[in-house]
């Protein structure tokens, strides 16, 4: 059964001028259960995780200030937004969301959080509205319970996963894979394992082949027990905040190949949802609610 993390929270209002992304949150499930893809079964509640296992991958001192409201505002401001207690707790509930979420594509191959793809968060500051980095969190929590030892994170987003990126650089054992705009934030990228930067422009036919090519060569190398996939739809060509030119069909053609090479290659694959900042709400539920239909279809 695909096994899908939602909370209320996840729909927690931002302050003004930031409550438009948000809205997929709530609208995304809607979906979801209205087409038939999915049924009240399919979702799960995540909670207030323990801390010990957020503390795994960031530094104490930042996750007791941020859980206290006292980031100094220097660094509070690349945040992005005021900071409040509901907003801090929404990242831990989310980061629960892929720890259990995680569990779960164990038992039935693949598993999903309607948000995470938190990729900003770094081990001791947060950036760009990622303050907890859920999939970062989930891998640490996987190889502590002895479920995987060696982990390949590949980060679609158009944006790169500069928070992933530093928290992994020096662990042999966790791969970071970022294909990205490279024009896109953050101007000043880390260095992932791999990184595959993009043209402004890139359409369907460049970005699947070089993912084509790419992934299956990389799976070979590194040989994962597990993979999270960050399945943003900010690679779209109507994203306001991207660079790449992918039409609808070709953001679900690259969701499909990631995920029937997970199954292919029978190795448990986490997704966790990422950016979307299309203009028109539609176009951004309809892809992101393109990856559930196809772990539906493939997985199950």
């Amino acid at each position: 059964m695909l096994k899908i993390a939602y909370h209320p929270i996840y729909n927690h209002p931002l302050p003004e001028g930031h409550r438009f992304p948000m809205i997929k949150y709530e609208l995304l499930p809607k979906q979801l259960l209205h087409e038939g893809t999915c049924t009240q079964e399919n979702f799960f509640e995540p909670v207030i995780p323990n801390d010990k296992y957020l503390v795994a991958v960031h530094d104490p001192e930042y996750y007791y200030d941020l859980l206290n409201i006292k980031i100094p505002p220097r660094e509070a401001r690349k945040i992005g937004f005021p900071l409040n207690e509901a907003l801090v707790e929404r990242e831990r509930i989310i980061s629960d969301g892929t720890m259990k979420a995680c569990e779960y594509a164990l038992e039935y191959g693949v598993s999903m959080n309607i948000a995470g793809g938190t990729h900003h968060a770094y081990s001791n500051r947060g950036e760009a509205f990622c303050m907890l980095n859920d999939q970062a969190i989930g891998a640490r929590y996987l190889q502590s319970k002895g479920f995987a030892e060696k982990i390949l994170i590949v980060d679609l987003d158009v944006h790169q996963g500069n928070g992933t990126a530093e928290i992994f650089q020096n662990d042999p054992s966790v791969f970071t894979f970022s294909v990205h705009g490279e024009g896109n934030y953050p101007f000043k990228k880390e260095k992932s394992d791999l990184d595959i930067p993009l043209k402004k422009g890139t359409g369907d036919e460049e970005y699947l082949e070089i993912l084509q090519t790419t992934l299956p060569q990389l799976i070979d190398k590194v040989r994962p027990d597990f993979i999270f996939f960050l399945s943003g739809v900010d690679i779209l060509a109507s994203d306001k905040l991207g660079t790449l030119g992918l039409t609808l069909e070709g953001c679900k053609k690259r969701d499909a190949f990631v995920l029937a090479t997970c199954l292919k290659r029978k190795i448990p694959v986490q997704c966790s949802m990422g950016g979307g900042y299309s203009p028109d709400i539609k176009i951004i539920v309809e892809a992101h609610a393109n990856t559930f239909r196809l772990a539906q279809d493939l997985f199950f």
